[in-house]
């Protein structure tokens, strides 16, 4: 195959599941002798326009970035809503929630994914139409999920 499904072969993203996003990121901090990039809440459902299994969700959660070079490392405490961080975390504790790929045209790549039964778990856009992004329920066939992450899409 000359080309992945996706446009890319580049991981640019680790995402990982934390009950106390204030105390985890310091701890990464200290580990890695960076500053802490403190942390913010995602933007509400009439922004972000978050579904979840298909349906619309409020969900958000405080999320907090450290770019490590080539890849960057998001933290991310979910709220009590209905999303894939909270399910996740619920399951399966804290660790490990996602691997992202900066994708470009996500519609026609979230199609070609379900026409190889992989199936939305979660995705949203803000209404300025600046970043969108999907979850990708690869888990059967990767043994993970991945995230489509698109910005700049006007």
């Amino acid at each position: 195959m000359d080309q992945s499904i996706l446009g890319t072969n580049v991981i640019t993203q680790i995402g990982l599941l934390v009950n106390d996003i204030e105390a985890t990121s310091q701890v990464y901090a200290d580990f890695f002798g960076v500053d802490n990039p403190g942390w913010f809440w995602s933007d509400r459902f009439a922004i972000e326009k978050t579904e979840f299994r298909g349906i619309p969700t409020e969900a958000r959660a405080k999320l907090s970035f450290f770019d490590m070079g080539s890849l960057q490392l998001e933290l991310i405490e979910p709220d009590h809503h209905p999303s894939t961080w909270r399910e996740s975390l619920d399951r399966n504790g804290e660790g490990f929630h996602h691997i992202a790929f900066i994708v470009e045209g996500m519609k026609e790549k979230i199609s070609i994914l379900q026409r190889n039964q992989i199936p939305v778990l979660q995705h949203g856009e803000n209404a300025q139409g600046e970043y969108a992004y999907a979850y990708m329920d690869t888990f059967p066939q990767l043994k993970l999920l991945i995230e489509l992450l698109e910005q700049d899409k006007k």
